[in-house]
């Protein structure tokens, strides 16, 4: 949480720089005030813890009343919550509230759909680091609240062996070899995952093994069966590539573990919203 409330400091030193100079100019100061937060588009919402601290952050004065939970599916004319107290501190956070709500509501309806694809089945849906710089944090947290897994946040909690670290290695072997060379002698507990592009690569991987997860990148529906065949459980497996929500289920049922899904995040359309005053 600590990155989280580094990102408010940042985002609230962005808008409001000096003062926010059309408030406080025809606003009196001791004005108080009352909003809400208006659904205008059908969804689920996130962001509501988040824009709790986005307002105490700029005044720990005002009064916030929750009237719906992150994760919550929306309709419109619903009421998330309500704010009140100083007119000019509501104001100031307005747009932030709703510039980081919007998009994360966006996100977590996005995975929500995609869940919605694999109803029945046990397959997992993944994001990827295929994000907003600086916005990782809260854009995994809208999948989360969707329904969907983080992946790994970063390249420090997870080793991923994808095929330019293969070919910079010099081969599979070589790479997986390295890599656990290199996490016992700096003493790092780290899970691997090893990308295989086609089933020769997938049954060296198997040879060498040591791993935990094989991502099955750009398989055809009968090459990711028998993909997963072959490994049998041994290990985890993960299914990526241009799944779209068309081609989804039909990979689920291959039998993968996961699923990753970079359109959770970098295709989404936000959800529309208005902090209206009462």
């Amino acid at each position: 949480m600590d990155y989280i409330d580094d990102l408010i400091d940042i985002a609230i030193r962005e808008d409001i720089g000096d003062g926010d100079h059309t408030s406080l100019s025809c606003i009196p100061e001791n004005a108080i005030g009352k909003a809400h937060l208006l659904v205008k588009e059908k969804g689920i919402i996130a962001g509501v813890e988040l824009a709790k601290k986005i307002f105490l952050k700029i005044d720990d004065n005002l009064v916030f009343s929750k009237l719906l939970n992150d994760g919550d599916s929306v309709d419109i004319g619903d009421i998330i919550f309500t704010i009140e107290g100083s007119s000019q501190s509501i104001l100031q956070a307005e747009r932030l509230v709703l510039n980081f709500m919007q998009r994360m509501s966006g996100i977590a309806t996005n995975t929500n759909n995609y869940m919605k694809l694999l109803n029945g089945l046990n397959t997992k849906i993944l994001d990827t680091r295929k994000t907003t710089p600086g916005l990782r944090s809260i854009e995994k947290w809208a999948v989360k609240i969707g329904g969907g897994v983080n992946h790994r946040m970063g390249l420090y909690d997870m080793i991923m062996i994808k095929d330019n670290h293969i070919d910079y290695a010099g081969g599979i072997t070589s790479a997986i070899t390295s890599t656990q060379e290199y996490l016992n002698k700096n003493n790092k507990q780290l899970k691997i995952e090893v990308e295989a592009r086609n089933l020769s690569e997938l049954n060296e991987i198997l040879a060498v093994g040591g791993i935990h997860r094989i991502m099955l990148d750009n398989f055809s529906f009968e090459d990711m069966r028998t993909a997963v065949n072959l490994i049998n459980g041994k290990y985890e497996t993960e299914a990526s590539g241009g799944i779209t929500n068309k081609t989804i289920r039909k990979y689920a049922e291959c039998g993968v573990d996961f699923i990753s899904v970079g359109a959770l995040t970098h295709q989404i359309n936000s959800i529309d919203l208005s902090l209206k005053a009462i």
